[in-house]
């Protein structure tokens, strides 16, 4: 197995990007066993596949070649943020980008399963939901409003649905970079979310944590989505990320729990929650 692996593997250096019948033949397997093994690869992140069905080296290999180069894309770094703070936190971790109106997103539960792939099927309401709040509060004010027009469609009993305190609830986020929402989408379930910055300043992502009870769980979890969300931002911005890694998010939840204020971009976090969860 590990020399088939390694086959497909050493068939990029013939090229950048090959057709599954291109890393078959070059490797010198079966067509069956290179889908299998390419497919395996690539939920792991070691290969990518591209809108037009073919394989590349996946983040991962490319760091193993070089220390230099462009910053690298959401895309590609995303779902390891959101291995590492699923794992630290054991919550249901998102991140989404706003398309049209809606968030697409993916995913990482607690447990093995790797994290989703952006699809057309996935995709949240934005104004129920924390990601989508924390990204319309930092969308143009057509965007809000056009939310807005279309309707804020009641989830459950507890889904904002004024304008008036919408566009409050938005207010908040912007000063705090918090959104928080309590049983809006679905019964049970909360929502927190923090902005991801791009290089020129924009907001083009967000992070969310999925909890049951923002009284118990809000805390601890805090210090662990601003670190995932301002390591993201650096990275996106081409400057090294110094605490994106499991240690790191997982002491400063430690620090939290036991009510130590964490230093660097998590500091002051948790008194900005508590201004999202009063408003």
């Amino acid at each position: 197995m590990t020399s088939k692996i390694t086959a497909i593997l050493m068939t990029f250096t013939e090229g950048s990007e090959h057709s599954l019948t291109e890393i078959a033949r070059l490797a010198g397997l079966p067509i069956s066993t290179a889908h299998r093994l390419t497919s395996e690869l690539a939920s792991w992140r070691l290969l990518d596949r591209t809108e037009q069905g073919h394989y590349r080296a996946g983040l991962p290999l490319r760091m193993i070649g070089t220390r230099d180069g462009c910053p690298p894309s959401i895309q590609e770094r995303a779902p390891c943020v959101l291995e590492d703070l699923s794992a630290a936190t054991r919550c249901r971790a998102r991140l989404g980008v706003l398309n049209d109106l809606e968030v697409a997103y993916i995913e990482k539960a607690p447990g093995q399963r790797p994290v989703s792939a952006f699809t057309p099927a996935a995709t949240l309401p934005a104004h129920p939901t924390a990601v989508g709040r924390a990204l319309l509060a930092f969308a143009p004010v057509s965007t809000v409003e056009m939310t807005i027009m279309r309707g804020l469609r009641p989830y459950t009993t507890h889904t904002v649905t004024s304008p008036d305190r919408f566009r409050r609830a938005l207010a908040v986020t912007r000063l705090t970079r918090v959104a928080v929402t309590r049983w809006e989408l679905e019964a049970g379930t909360c929502g927190v979310a923090m902005p991801v910055f791009g290089p020129g300043g924009d907001v083009v992502a967000a992070i969310e944590l999925c909890v049951r009870d923002l009284g118990h769980e809000l805390q601890p979890i805090m210090a662990a989505l601003s670190i995932a969300s301002r390591s993201l931002s650096r990275e996106l911005a081409g400057q090294p990320s110094t605490a994106v890694a499991v240690a790191a998010v997982a002491e400063s939840m430690a620090s939290a729990v036991i009510g130590i204020p964490v230093s660097g971009p998590a500091a002051g976090a948790p008194q900005a929650s508590r201004e999202a969860v009063r408003a």
